[in-house]
């Protein structure tokens, strides 16, 4: 038997059985009541009366009984209609939840279900519609990923197909084109790398050893591998050491990665002239380390998506500047050692990306 009929079946039962108890409790109520009034009566009578009580009794109790029968029938009908009203609109609801469950599970996931209400059968639309939003986003997520992943590819294969093709006709002498090939092809390993670490990061998978860290020594030490990138570029780099010993809980390996990702990022908005400062500071149980540039910074709207997957504030940024997942994965590993990653920046007025980490 389908759900509808089950449950207006189960209502009408509720129904029947609460009239036949009305019913026999009315009767075995109504004893005392009738006996009063009998009585009353008899008394405003007199003597005579003695002789009605038998009549007196029955007819209260007949009037009674006619009464919750002639009732009863419309009692019934409006409970009925109750009933039926009631196992329509649960019924409605489970149909709802069934189409829109189907739905999803065919890969339609902007369906919503309506939320009208405040019992339960609203609580749990608005929970499925919460889930299908959920489910929505991850999958626009994937299509975007699966995008992104190719745009990225897409130059670096056509890279290598020119070369081999200009070493087949002879016009790229083959060293040369096979070590064009090379580099092309190592690229394309570190966006697959960094894929793989945006994954694991996310998942809450990647391995820390986390320990005491000088932070002169791990700035010293950015300094040294970015300096001469800087100075090809044009840009001014300097890297304010802390003027006593400080240190921090980190992993040295994922801590030399966040900083060499946020100088990359420093490095590619920068112009030449421009300049790029690291500087630290403390306050309570953290460390503040921040890299300014005076780059052409970030408008207000991209603010809060600049750590995204391949997100770009400048959409005529070609790709091979960079794989697109610097930032994301050098919050995710600040995020995993206990800090954070931050950003404050203005049209025209450069940007500050600033690291909390944990104070030794």
């Amino acid at each position: 038997m389908r759900l509808f009929p089950r449950l207006l079946l189960n209502h009408l039962m509720c129904v029947a059985v609460t009239a036949a108890v009305l019913l026999l409790a009315a009767e075995v109520a109504a004893q005392p009541f009738i006996g009063h009034h009998v009585d009353e009566m008899i008394r405003l009578i007199g003597p005579e009366g003695g002789r009605l009580r038998g009549d007196l009794t029955g007819g209260m109790r007949g009037t009674l009984t006619r009464a919750l029968l002639a009732a009863l029938p419309l009692a019934l009908l409006v409970a009925t209609g109750i009933a039926w009203a009631s196992a329509r609109r649960v019924t409605a609801s489970v149909r709802a939840l069934q189409s829109g469950s189907g739905a999803i599970a065919s890969g339609e996931y902007a369906r919503r279900l309506p939320e009208a209400g405040q019992d339960e059968l609203a609580d749990l639309a608005r929970s499925f519609n919460r889930m299908a939003g959920t489910l929505e986003r991850v999958e626009q997520t994937r299509v975007e990923l699966i995008g992104n992943v190719a745009h990225e590819l897409r130059t670096p294969v056509s890279a290598v197909r020119g070369y081999a093709e200009a070493a087949q006709d002879g016009v790229l002498p083959a060293g040369q084109a096979l070590e064009a090939i090379a580099r092309e092809v190592a690229g394309m390993e570190r966006l697959v790398q960094d894929l793989s670490l945006v994954s694991r990061v996310e998942a809450g998978r990647v391995e820390l050893k986390v320990g005491d860290i000088p932070l002169a020594e791990l700035l010293s030490q950015a300094q040294d591998r970015f300096a001469l990138a800087f100075e090809d570029r044009g840009i001014a780099f300097q890297v304010d050491l802390p003027p006593g010993p400080l240190t921090i809980r980190a992993d040295p390996e994922r801590a030399q990665q966040i900083l060499a990702n946020l100088l990359r990022n420093a490095l590619r908005h920068t112009p030449p002239g421009g300049t790029v400062r690291v500087s630290a500071q403390t306050e309570g149980a953290h460390v503040y380390v921040s890299v300014t540039d005076t780059g052409s910074g970030i408008a207000p709207e991209h603010l809060d998506r600049v750590f995204e997957r391949f997100f770009r504030a400048d959409p005529a940024r070609t790709p091979g500047e960079g794989s697109g997942v610097g930032l994301t994965i050098a919050r995710g590993l600040a995020r995993a050692m206990g800090g954070d990653l931050s950003v404050r920046s203005a049209p025209g007025q450069g940007s500050t990306f600033t690291w909390a980490v944990r104070r030794a």
